[in-house]
């Protein structure tokens, strides 16, 4: 999340470099789309010709979490999705950001995370906590955090 304006495309770009090598359109990327970085991941899985599974947080998350400049991508892909998941979860907090990240990682054989190398914060469900969850489950990584990309803030 927060990636300044010019890091998109090289985000993009990066993400496009790992699909390469799949576009026999066996490719399936699991997402949890979120604005940002989560919502790149997806749109580049489905422009090579892969199939999109959409993992929802909690069961309120579209109307809690999902910001007017980001529904009509949110539900763009929401659409495109194979398969959506909505966890059981009513709220979108922490635990609800937890276990949609392990689903996330039950369902793959490997973790694109676009990542800028920040230790967790200590308060769960964010990217580094899931590459530290991944990496001990013995799940492949893939960092992509390209040079010259950066967050705001």
């Amino acid at each position: 999340m927060n990636l300044t304006v010019e890091s998109v495309g090289l985000v993009r770009e990066a993400l496009r470099e790992v699909f390469a090598a799949h576009t026999d359109g066996e490719l399936v990327g699991v997402s949890c789309i979120a604005a940002g970085a989560d919502s790149i991941f997806a749109e580049e899985v489905l422009a090579v010709g892969g199939r999109l599974v959409v993992v929802l947080p909690s069961q309120d998350y579209r109307q809690a979490k999902v910001r007017p400049d980001h529904a009509a991508v949110f539900d763009r892909l929401v659409e495109s999705a194979t398969e959506v998941v909505v966890m059981p979860h009513e709220n979108a907090n922490r635990q609800a950001y937890e276990a949609a990240n392990s689903e996330l990682l039950r369902r793959g054989d490997r973790l694109v995370a676009v990542w800028d190398g920040t230790p967790p914060s200590g308060k769960g469900g964010g990217t580094a906590d899931t590459v530290e969850q991944a990496r001990a489950e013995g799940l492949a990584v893939d960092v992509v955090w390209p040079e010259g990309a950066a967050r705001l803030g």
